[in-house]
Formats: C-alpha cells, structure tokens, sequence
C-alpha cells in the first residue's frame, strides 16, 4: 500500500499543473479547473490501479475532470444566473496561461479547445488524442488545425508574449 501512495503522489506532483493548464484552457477558469481536478484526482487515487495501467493517466485525469464539469453542468442548466456573479474574474484565469490565449481559446468551440488541451498543454499524440475523445485521428487532425488557425488569426504576433507563441507554433 505505501508503494501505491508513493506512486500516486509522484504522478500527483509530476501531473498538477499541466493537468490544470489543460483544464483551465478548456473551461476558462482556474477556479472550476482547480475543483475538477480536485475530484479528479481523488477518483484517480480511488482507481489508481486500473489509472496508472492507462495508456496515458493524465489524459484519464483530464477526461474525469471535464466529463465532472459537463456533469455539473447539466444539473444546473435549468438554474437562473445572477447577472454576471458567476463571471469568473480576469485574475482568476491564470493557472500559468496567458489572459490573451485563454480569452482567444474561450471563442473555441468546446472539441477544439479539449483537442488542443490534450494535444498541447498534455503532450499527447494524435493516436492517444483521439481514444481518449472518442474520436478518429483525422478528427483530431482537422480540430486541432482549425483551432491553431483561429488562434493565428485572433492572436497577432505582436501581442504574444513568449508563452503564448509557444503554444500556438
């Protein structure tokens, strides 16, 4: 059992924080981000020897952490919001993404900013990509050139800084 939890907590700190980056970037906000994962992470603990046999555990995280968001989601769409109290505020985006690239992601439709979360801020390769979406590798293909496309467009090169140049090349 102490082997496992040494594992874990290994995958734990090597994983944070390109897991919240992936996170952020699909949702927009670090502070839903950080909750998701959160729970992710403590259902990755609960199943962590079928996780840690996963071709790729972080995408696993990921997926849990956005499946729990569409989750919330549906259990309150039917609620009213309270004018824009729910707006997450510009501070609150970060998680290490630059404020430009994370508002250039939001106008992504959803599949293309979670094909670029795991293609991009996960490392993931197209084969893996794809399985864990669902999707063909050809899907993932066409998402991920229209996204890095639109963000060429929306993000000029005089308004990238160095992290933000990096992630759409």
């Amino acid at each position: 059992m102490r082997h496992e939890q040494d594992e874990f907590a290994d995958f734990y700190r090597a994983s944070r924080d390109s897991c919240l980056k992936a996170v952020t970037a699909v949702t927009g906000d670090r502070q839903v981000a950080e909750e998701l994962l959160a729970e992710a992470f403590t259902r990755a603990w609960m199943s962590w020897g079928k996780v840690r046999r996963h071709a790729a555990p972080r995408a696993w995280v990921v997926r849990t952490a956005l499946n729990l968001g569409v989750s919330w989601w549906r259990r309150r769409r039917r609620e009213v919001p309270l004018a824009d109290h729910d707006a997450a505020a510009p501070a609150a985006l970060g998680g290490g993404v630059d404020p430009a690239l994370l508002a250039a992601l939001r106008r992504l439709p959803a599949r293309q900013r979670e094909v670029l979360a795991l293609r991009i801020f996960l490392d993931l390769d197209t084969e893996t990509t794809a399985k864990v979406i669902g999707i063909a590798p050809g899907t993932v293909m066409a998402h991920l050139s229209r996204a890095m496309a639109a963000l060429r467009r929306d993000l000029p090169p005089a308004k990238t800084n160095t992290s933000t140049t990096e992630v759409i090349r």
